[in-house]
């Protein structure tokens, strides 16, 4: 019921400050500039959150709730298309590239053109395209980018850098602390931060030897201020990948790792100060990595932990609503989400997803400790009722059937055990099941969100057009429906710039 107060009381605030911002649309131009992607949001991802904070907040409800999320109260909504120069369902490097510099690429490839080769579509380094951060550094204003995966990652690199490759983490990473382009940079590590085979300047060196503060613990991230010059800060509390925590497993811990909204907050106060304002990215990562796994907790409550860092921006336009501007959407969807089961109907279950305890990151390492000791069959499905409440008693809401068991049954033979004692599934059916994932936290996954009415149909990312919200100056440009390139044109149109 807190969070459920405290998201109405800042829809009040929103109103205020798009009131504020309409009555001086003609005159007014956004000079701290705040954009938050949920990479792999899409509309069933935020509607699946605002079910589910509505239901746990009203458990006592005859009819379903539904309650807001931070963004979701912005005045202004638009729609975007999201394919790329390859396919109609891109990748993060190709769709963040459409929207920070304008133009379409190929899956793969970060502000770079692409040509002709001898087999097809080739990226062209010698294309590179301009970055709306680029731009705003000509202005005079600040640069921040924030996620909560590594930092070398395709949606933070595209605010930075340009690359033909995404995986070129090495160089995406020193172009982002040489570059001359970012102020601060905020949330996980780099993949490789010695270079691929580990024998380069270590990107730290590097950072302090390009006038950058590096901060790698909770007191002094927190405790950053407009006096610290260029920032990078770097959580100390990392999950998989270089990337913080799961908000639901954050949360859990309850030991005091930074959340993405306290590295926004971060932000501000280190670039608040300037004359000419910020640009600040700010992404929610594992929303998407969640999305590929099916894991629909993980989902919910990493977008939770992105509508707090909106919040944080919206708290601080409070003082500045006449020339702050806040836009929140996606990159692309992933995994192909959708609130309908064919087994429920036209019945929707939200409450049954409080039985989840976890990730799937963090299950996967509880079952990999078991695997190592051989554990038993008996023994997984009772890690499986503890942490995702699905049980072999009769008479539950999530009682499991005879096929649910035979199901969690061939995903132990099959991922649990030793190579020569698997059974069941091989080859293009091991992918159509699992996916690449842990066989039995997949399947756990999958089984409690099919009992909840909801369904996935990729591991992928899908081609569907994604919502943008928007509140502030120079709002009313992100109404309507258009393609992702023009998020660029929109933001430069907002800030007074001109290519």
């Amino acid at each position: 019921m807190k969070r459920i107060t405290a998201l109405v009381l800042a829809a009040l605030v929103i109103l205020a400050i798009g009131l504020a911002a309409a009555e001086t649309a003609d005159t007014s131009k956004a000079k701290y500039v705040f954009f938050f992607i949920g990479d792999g949001m899409s509309s069933p991802q935020t509607t699946a959150a605002q079910y589910y904070l509505g239901t746990r907040g009203n458990p006592d409800a005859d009819t379903p709730m539904a309650a807001p999320l931070t963004f979701t109260q912005f005045p202004v909504s638009g729609q975007i298309n999201t394919f790329d120069a390859t396919s109609f369902a891109p990748d993060s490097a190709s769709t963040a590239t459409s929207m920070s510099t304008g133009h379409k690429t190929l899956s793969g490839s970060i502000n770079v053109g692409f040509t002709q080769g001898e087999k097809g579509l080739v990226p062209d380094a010698e294309q590179p395209f301009k970055i709306i951060t680029e731009y705003a550094k000509e202005a005079s204003m600040k640069v921040g980018v924030i996620t909560s995966v590594s930092l070398d990652h395709a949606t933070p690199a595209a605010f930075y850098a340009k690359a033909p490759k995404r995986n070129a983490y090495y160089d995406i990473a020193v172009q982002g602390l040489t570059g001359g382009v970012v102020d601060f940079l905020g949330g996980g590590s780099y993949l490789q931060p010695t270079g691929p085979d580990k024998d380069q300047k270590d990107v730290l060196d590097v950072a302090r030897e390009n006038g950058f503060a590096v901060y790698n613990t909770r007191e002094e991230i927190r405790a950053v201020d407009g006096n610290a010059g260029n920032v990078l800060a770097i959580s100390p509390d990392l999950q998989d990948s270089s990337a913080l925590p799961y908000e639901i497993d954050r949360l859990a811990s309850n030991d005091g790792s930074l959340s993405l909204a306290e590295f926004t907050a971060a932000g501000i106060r280190a670039m608040e100060g300037n004359e000419k304002g910020f640009f600040m990215m700010v992404e929610g990562g594992k929303i998407d990595w969640a999305g590929h796994a099916n894991d629909v907790g993980a989902v919910i409550y990493d977008i939770y932990a992105l509508s707090d860092a909106v919040q944080v921006a919206v708290d601080f336009a409070r003082s500045h609503p006449e020339d702050t501007l806040i836009v929140v959407t996606g990159d692309h969807e992933t995994g192909g989400m959708t609130i309908g089961y064919a087994e429920t109907g036209y019945d929707v279950h939200m409450d049954y997803l409080q039985n989840q305890k976890l990730s799937y990151v963090a299950f996967d390492r509880m079952l990999s400790d078991m695997a190592a000791s051989q554990a038993s069959f008996d023994d997984v499905m009772a890690a499986v009722a503890e942490n995702y409440g699905l049980t072999r008693e009769e008479g539950s809401a999530l009682s499991l059937n005879a096929r649910d068991i035979s199901r969690l049954s061939a995903a132990y033979t099959f991922g649990m055990l030793p190579s020569s004692q698997r059974a069941g599934v091989t080859g293009p059916e091991e992918k159509l099941h699992y996916g690449g994932y842990n066989p039995v936290s997949v399947t756990a996954s999958h089984i409690l969100a099919n009992k909840a009415g909801i369904d996935f149909s990729s591991y992928s990312h899908t081609g569907v057009s994604l919502p943008v919200y928007a509140v502030g100056a120079g709002a009313e440009l992100f109404n309507g429906h258009y393609d992702n390139t023009q998020i660029f044109d929109r933001f430069m149109d907002a800030m007074g710039l001109a290519k």
